[in-house]
């Protein structure tokens, strides 16, 4: 298959093009430039900057969009963050209506995000939306991509987790801190982190292109999901880290604002619809998973 990739250099991207070019399909990334993006690309995956006259695509993953942890979200950041998601996928959207044979699915990228905070409960796929702005991004972004199915193109939505992977994402940004010693829970601890491998985000990504009865929204979270306390633990413990120090609410908010609802609330998300259509995780628990990445 000839799959086209948006946000394709990013730290899930990325992994996506290799297993997809291993796998043996024909990979193309749409970037802002082939000049900065060549070097980021693996092997065999190329790039364009325009979908202008791009034919023959058999599926398409949407996973661009400006990171949400980067910046404290005032007003314009907010709009760039809606901008990044919403524009890319009209794009798409309007390419798609313009070709004669289109694709034949659409693999759109979400985030769990999309439920807001639900304390303990445990949410699936079925659950009702959030209120806050993490929540309206994300419920904007998969309205847009939904309408693909208007044109007979089979559309999957994955609600993605917290991500754990070797070379980027939030554990880069965690392991300092722990590897000084400095690390602990945020806030109270309690709150829920639905995380996922990397490696097992990717295999589902693969698993939806190819299972093509498979379609609508997925949770790209693994099957057992811990409190940001026992995330802490478990990272000191494979880390031989104390993990004494804690994080309070009072210090978080005044530095992030709004942002650090990201940090001091959470979602207790499983994979439900997966697990029911039998895909099966590598690394369902948080021990292995985060083994895998920091020791081998």
């Amino acid at each position: 298959m000839h799959a086209l990739v948006t946000g394709g250099t990013g730290f899930i991207g990325n992994a996506l093009c290799r297993a997809l070019a291993k796998n043996g399909h024909r990979v193309t990334v749409l970037t802002r430039s082939i000049a900065r993006s060549s070097s980021r690309l693996p092997d065999g995956v190329s790039a364009v900057e325009s979908l202008d006259g791009l034919q023959a695509i058999d599926a398409v993953y949407n996973l661009a969009g400006e990171n949400l942890a980067t910046q404290r979200w005032t007003a314009a950041r907010k709009q760039a963050l809606l901008d990044s998601r919403i524009n890319t996928t009209k794009r798409l959207l309007s390419w798609m209506e313009g070709l004669e044979k289109r694709p034949a699915v659409l693999i759109s990228a979400s985030a769990v995000g999309f439920y807001g905070p639900h304390g303990d409960e445990v949410v699936t796929e079925s659950a009702s939306p959030g209120h806050d702005f993490a929540a309206l991004l994300c419920q904007k972004w998969e309205a847009e991509a939904r309408r693909a199915e208007a044109l007979n193109v089979r559309v999957c939505i994955v609600r993605i987790g917290l991500v754990l992977g070797p070379d980027g994402g939030v554990l880069a940004k965690l392991l300092p801190v722990y590897r000084f010693g400095g690390g602990g829970p945020i806030g109270t601890g309690q709150q829920w982190v639905s995380w996922i491998h990397r490696h097992d985000l990717v295999r589902m990504f693969l698993w939806l292109l190819t299972e093509t009865s498979e379609r609508g929204v997925y949770n790209g979270t693994a099957p057992q999901p811990v409190t940001n306390a026992e995330l802490s633990r478990t990272l000191g413990r494979v880390l031989h880290r104390p993990t004494r120090l804690r994080v309070p609410a009072v210090v978080l908010r005044p530095m992030l604002g709004e942002m650090a609802d990201l940090l001091l609330t959470g979602q207790r998300v499983l994979p439900e619809r997966a697990r029911s259509e039998d895909f099966i995780f590598d690394y369902p628990s948080l021990e292995p998973a985060l083994r895998q990445v920091l020791v081998h």
